[in-house]
């Protein structure tokens, strides 16, 4: 049964005087509880199909159905509620805010979602405690290596239980051995929470551990 669907997705965009033709009628399906990497090079537009996929950003034309909703006819109000509370988002880079520590970074969605406090800080506490932070809760970004930061992150995109999780490099600002942990991680995450996900990937190890490899190229998806 697919979880996630789309149909004719096409992007573009206008650089100076010339119209970038990023995604091109592409079509996707990911069956509920599949782990799905999307390879390929630098630029061709990986970053910009989970933008589309998480409703971070809009398709020029095409459909996209997560869950059996169509994320085209969501009002902006709508698509911003339905993201919050259904798909878990982890970058290249953490997009931690400076400023907060770790278990406050981890509450802010549940936040924005009016979840009362305590709640929201116990969850919090019992996701950092499961990627093995339960020692770093007070601690700030700046405090926490590189691939602690990651976990942070990690964590944050998880703490209201999404039923979709979209990873765009995340391994990509990691030294190999960090990054094989946090494969490990986010494999354990996976089944744990019985996640569907989509991760965009130039690591070979991190594609090869996922239910299955897509290439984009030429606008297109194909099997890897």
């Amino acid at each position: 049964m697919s979880f996630v669907t789309v149909n004719a997705l096409n992007k573009f965009y206008v650089v100076g005087r010339e119209r970038i033709h990023v995604l091109r009628d592409l079509e996707l399906d990911v069956a509920e509880g599949e782990m799905v990497a999307v390879v390929g090079a630098s630029g061709v537009g990986k970053s910009t199909l989970l933008h589309l996929l998480g409703g971070l950003d809009r398709p020029d034309n095409g459909d996209i159905h997560v869950a059996g909703t169509s994320l085209s006819s969501m009002s902006d109000a709508a698509l911003v509620a339905f993201r919050n509370r259904n798909v878990g988002f982890v970058f290249q880079f953490h997009h931690l805010l400076p400023e907060f520590d770790a278990v406050e970074n981890v509450e802010m969605p549940m936040r924005i979602a009016r979840v009362p406090l305590p709640e929201a800080r116990s969850r919090a506490t019992e996701l950092l405690s499961r990627v093995a932070l339960g020692e770093r809760l007070v601690h700030r970004p700046g405090m926490l290596s590189g691939g602690e930061q990651q976990r942070v992150a990690v964590a944050r995109a998880l703490v209201m239980k999404p039923a979709l999780l979209l990873a765009d490099e995340p391994t990509g600002d990691l030294d190999e051995t960090t990054a094989e942990s946090l494969h490990v991680l986010l494999r354990e995450m996976h089944a744990e929470r019985r996640l569907t996900s989509v991760i965009a990937t130039h690591n070979p190890r991190l594609a090869a551990a996922c239910d299955r490899v897509l290439r984009l190229e030429h606008g297109k998806l194909q099997p890897a």
